[in-house]
């Protein structure tokens, strides 16, 4: 196979400013899109350009090809990401209140008003 042809300087720092600018998922495919209208090398080439790993355009490349997820409109999966921190720390929620418990004011004509003093 013959090498592909490099892009020319000033259009991959085009490329690469516009890439930083797009969410995960435009990054992606993006990144797909070029490296299929290069060929064969086309993904090695535009990995190295931008930063990104072979196997991210490659999921770009099965994302394009499939019209299910390229309709999607989600950018991460379903309950992906970091859990919050009262989700994943036991206790957390008596240890807050026992911080702020020295602080706590109230109303003394309707017990249900409340409110914290911390300076």
């Amino acid at each position: 196979m013959k090498p592909i042809k490099p892009y020319d300087l000033k259009i991959e720092e085009k490329m690469i400013r516009y890439y930083h600018t797009l969410s995960e998922k435009q990054r992606r495919r993006y990144a797909a899109l070029e490296a299929e209208k290069l060929g064969y090398g086309g993904i090695s080439y535009i990995a190295r350009l931008l930063g990104c790993r072979r196997e991210t355009v490659n999921k770009g490349l099965i994302e394009l090809e499939s019209l299910d997820l390229i309709n999607e409109q989600r950018i991460r999966n379903k309950g992906a990401g970091r859990k919050k921190s009262i989700e994943t720390i036991d206790g957390i929620n008596e240890a807050f209140l026992r911080v702020i418990d020295r602080h706590i004011a109230g109303s003394p004509m309707n017990e249900s008003i409340r409110w914290t003093h911390l300076i």
